[in-house]
């Protein structure tokens, strides 16, 4: 077999086991766009404790606080609490100066999101005892909220789905196509993955901010114990082998800001694709064997999810690299071989693309930048994603730590609006 026989059959292999592992994400689509009838219930007032982690954010931190404590829920069922985390400018002043409780942490040992919170939440059990509160929401103070956030996100929160994770949305898609390829990753991760998922009664996955527990989740694990590189990943796929459904609410709106940088981007998605990876060297035995017991069908699109794409996309580089390679070496013809390479990149970029475009037509009222850069940042949206081979490369083998994000988007809701 000639290195381009090689390198073909290579592409058609990818190419099938790509749409073996995600077909069914075509069948999420229709899902998503069928509009459920809302009923409107009537829930309980719950007591809510809101936990933010904050490393150097006192341009930002402020502006959360205030979207907090202006909901439309009742001010005295919400409480705000920060952990200063291995702070050396004045989030704790201004934390505390905007309405919040603050604690300072000092511990350049165990540093990460995972370990203040757990920090935060021993202080508040030693101060209010473990029934005060009946869930705890998580943001990160970059964050922004909508007025109704509080209000929409008690709704579905129940004994059926005592975690909820929200709509994430950008302060700042429009900055430039980094930011834009983050935006528009996330909402379709809101609208076409964890919408139809709980349409179809799967669990949901949590992503890092702006989501609720529950107080028997805490009391499980006494505390917050996930401390991987990527705590979110760890503690969804801890709930969903515990049997815990975690639900989603569409109208509950968070407003995130991205990275603009790229050498920023490429070391915060190095830390979560390590940490996706040790998770699943960890917990992919159990969450295997899970394929075939109760909630069998949230184990296997959460494997699913995680996995293949990244290891595919790397297989298909190494092997057009390698093939042409071979070809040069036996003084083969390297045209062929260059345009052979080539569609290996073209599929994947024309289902990317057609995955942002529906994303950005059915989502295009709730991005908040102009008409031209939403239909720009759509067509780099697959280039943007591609970055994910190099990213993955490198935190196979490279140093991956976590650092934490400089966060500059400074601005009200009403401002973003």
């Amino acid at each position: 077999m000639s290195a381009l026989d090689f390198l073909q059959s290579v592409n058609r292999i990818i190419g099938i086991l790509f749409l073996a592992c995600y077909a069914y994400q075509l069948l999420y689509v229709p899902v998503a766009l069928w509009r459920k009838h809302k009923i409107t219930k009537s829930v309980p007032i719950r007591r809510y404790a809101v936990l933010i982690s904050a490393r150097n954010e006192e341009k930002v931190i402020g502006q959360l606080i205030d979207s907090i404590l202006h909901q439309d829920y009742p001010s005295d069922m919400l409480s705000v609490f920060v952990v200063a985390d291995n702070c050396t400018d004045s989030t704790a002043q201004v934390a505390a100066e905007a309405g919040a409780t603050v604690w300072q942490r000092k511990n350049l040992h165990q540093v990460g999101k995972g370990y203040a919170l757990n920090f935060l939440l021993s202080h508040i059990r030693q101060t209010y005892g473990d029934d005060h509160f009946d869930g705890y929401f998580v943001f990160d103070a970059d964050n922004l909220l909508s007025p109704d956030y509080v209000s929409r996100m008690n709704e579905v929160f129940s004994p059926e789905h005592p975690i909820v994770t929200s709509y994430r949305n950008s302060k700042n898609y429009g900055d430039n196509w980094i930011s834009a390829g983050y935006g528009l990753w996330f909402l379709r991760d809101a609208a076409f993955l964890n919408a139809p998922r709980a349409r179809l009664g799967l669990s949901a996955v949590v992503s890092g901010t702006g989501y609720l527990f529950g107080k028997e989740i805490m009391l499980q694990h006494d505390g917050w114990p996930f401390h991987s590189l990527s705590e979110d990943t760890e503690f969804t796929v801890d709930c969903i082998l515990r049997g815990e459904k975690i639900g989603y609410c569409g109208d509950a709106v968070l407003y995130d800001e991205q990275p603009t940088r790229l050498g920023q981007s490429f070391r915060q998605r190095m830390r979560w694709v390590r940490g996706n990876m040790l998770v699943l060297l960890r917990q992919g035995g159990r969450l295997s064997m899970g394929v075939f017991r109760r909630g069998g069908l949230s184990c296997l699109d959460l494997l699913l999810s995680m996995a293949p794409a990244i290891v595919l996309a790397i297989a298909g580089t190494a092997a057009g690299v390698l093939a042409t390679v071979l070809e040069l070496i036996s003084g083969g013809r390297v045209l062929p071989m260059l345009g052979a390479a080539a569609m290996s990149f073209l599929v994947p970029y024309l289902l990317l693309l057609v995955a942002g475009a529906i994303t950005t037509v059915t989502q295009w009222k709730r991005i908040h930048t102009s008409a031209w850069k939403k239909v720009l940042y759509t067509l780099t949206f697959p280039i943007f994603m591609a970055t994910y081979v190099p990213i993955t490369v490198l935190a196979l083998f490279g140093k991956v730590e976590w650092k934490p994000i400089e966060h500059r988007a400074a601005m009200t809701v009403q401002e973003l609006k």
